[in-house]
């Protein structure tokens, strides 16, 4: 049988106290270290953690710094965090999340980058057209991969479909995003590099000339995500601001029993009210149309 993964909420989502613990079998579990990354032996499928559904604003993240990492809303300044609507784009393009037990060295300068890794666990663009919550666990398999750079730190962009999609039996490479859902990637080069213009920062910009490695290049990357986070676990990397609490690595150093960690209970509370000026549109002049 495989494990139910289920959402434990905190707090009224878009307010600073919310938070998503998630579950297994209902024992809390570190979605950044708990979870296993591969859902099959063959390793073909994937567990994704989705973290921000498909068309909403809210910044949502995995914690990196709190026990069990839980998903929040992204903080700057005291202020909660949401995405500008840069037209003709709503809100994220994608359910957007992150592969469980990866993490993006930031002692690790990428040969071919040039650049650090981003001290995240590995972001992941789901494509296809169920719309996903926040919390979710779902199965993918990788298609490919773009290279953002963002603010001098590698930000690898893993593109993937769940296995459970009516596409993914056509979706097999990277060449066949753009025969089956043409315009997808140009899509996504253009709203990583303008989605933070409205903010007042510059464009981002991409390794490779923003072109999207195809699935094998990709799954090296996962692979060498995955090494990263394994030493990370054991601790034969500085950990940083990284909390490693966990409820199951066998070997990891930090494994604790979740019966010590006195989470707070399950919260059933009608969102908070999102200001207006989250809906704006922006047009950002200079976004390329070819």
């Amino acid at each position: 049988m495989a494990p139910v993964y289920t959402a434990r909420k905190i707090g009224a989502a878009n307010t600073l106290e919310h938070r998503i613990f998630i579950e297994k079998d209902g024992v809390p579990v570190s979605p950044f270290h708990d979870i296993p990354l591969y859902a099959n032996e063959q390793q073909t499928v994937l567990n994704m953690i989705v973290e921000v559904p498909r068309w909403t604003n809210a910044k949502m993240e995995i914690s990196k710094e709190e026990t069990l990492n839980p998903i929040k809303q992204d903080i700057k300044k005291g202020k909660l965090r949401y995405v500008r609507n840069c037209f003709p784009h709503k809100g994220y393009l994608w359910n957007y999340g992150a592969f469980p037990q990866t993490w993006e060295d930031p002692n690790v300068i990428h040969p071919e980058t040039k650049a650090k890794g981003d001290n995240d666990p590995l972001d992941v663009c789901e494509i296809g057209e169920l719309v996903s919550k926040p919390g979710e666990v779902i199965q993918v398999k990788i298609l490919g991969v773009m290279a953002l750079l963002d603010e001098g730190e590698t930000d690898w962009k893993i593109l993937v479909i769940n296995v459970n999609d009516p596409l993914a039996p056509k979706l097999n490479d990277i060449e066949d995003v753009e025969r089956h859902l043409p315009g997808l990637l140009r899509a996504t080069n253009e709203w990583f590099r303008i989605y933070k213009i409205p903010d007042g920062k510059p464009e981002n910009q991409f390794a490779f000339s923003g072109e999207c490695k195809n699935k094998k290049y990709a799954t090296d990357i996962v692979r060498e995500c995955a090494e990263a986070w394994e030493k990370l676990i054991t601790h034969k990397t500085p950990n940083g601001d990284v909390s490693l609490t966990n409820t199951s690595v066998s070997h990891s150093p930090d494994r604790t029993d979740p019966g010590q960690l006195n989470l707070p209970r399950g919260e059933n509370h009608a969102p908070g009210p999102i200001d207006p000026s989250i809906d704006k549109w922006f047009f950002i002049s200079g976004a390329p149309s070819g």
